[in-house]
């Protein structure tokens, strides 16, 4: 594959300090995850955005969460349909092989998916709307959270944040749609979590249920 370049400079020194630094402070871990295999006990979905940097805010170490990452942070509803669907394939073997207890969606403010879905629902990206968008097909998942926040009202911005909102909702709905993912929340084996974090603030909400709202995440 002669169009594939080596790394640049930056990107290889980067590694070389992390090599000599953190993984030799850290041998003995990193010899047990690979003698042992990984046994996260949680699944963090977030978006591709590369503001959010969920296993650093959580503090999180290597092995300890299983990631996965996609435009907005959206899960898909259960669709056996023999096509590609990374993110199904990710939960399904997050929830069915490693046993998560715990699975957080992670919503960010500032997301230009989101931004791009309420533009595309509202008829002013017309270049989302075409077949070849990957991106325009993918935000076809939020849909249904455009027609919640139109429905609720309040001007463009307003809406947007909601929107952002919408998307950790949606996704949460939507792995309800899931056989497999059903069967353990209901059983008490498996915890749904939606977060979300204000980028420029830092503040984090979680969703609470009971008062069918975002709160904030304070120490208990």
């Amino acid at each position: 594959m002669k169009f594939a370049k080596p790394l640049p400079s930056s990107i290889a020194n980067r590694y070389l300090g992390w090599r000599a630094t953190t993984y030799e402070e850290n041998q003995a871990w990193y010899t047990k995850l690979a003698d042992e295999g990984q046994h996260p006990r949680g699944m963090i979905i977030s978006c591709c955005d590369s503001r959010v940097h969920a296993t650093s805010m959580f503090g999180a170490d290597t092995g300890e969460y299983f990631m996965h990452r996609n435009i907005a942070n959206l899960v898909p509803p259960y669709a056996p349909d023999k096509d590609y669907h990374g993110t199904s394939a990710a939960i399904e073997y997050a929830v069915n092989a490693l046993r998560v207890v715990n699975l957080i969606v992670m919503g960010h403010t500032q997301c230009g998916g989101v931004l791009g879905c309420h533009a595309m629902c509202s008829g002013n990206a017309p270049e989302l709307e075409k077949d070849s968008s990957f991106v325009g097909r993918w935000m076809d998942i939020l849909r249904p959270g455009y027609e919640r926040v139109v429905a609720e009202g309040g001007d463009e911005a307003t809406q947007i944040t909601a929107l952002e909102k919408q998307a950790i909702l949606v996704s949460l709905e939507n792995l309800m749609t899931f056989p497999f993912v059903k069967e353990r929340v209901e059983s008490g084996e498996l915890a749904l979590h939606g977060v979300s974090i204000d980028i420029r603030s830092g503040d984090l909400q979680q969703y609470d249920a009971d008062s069918n709202s975002f709160v904030p995440v304070r120490k208990n």
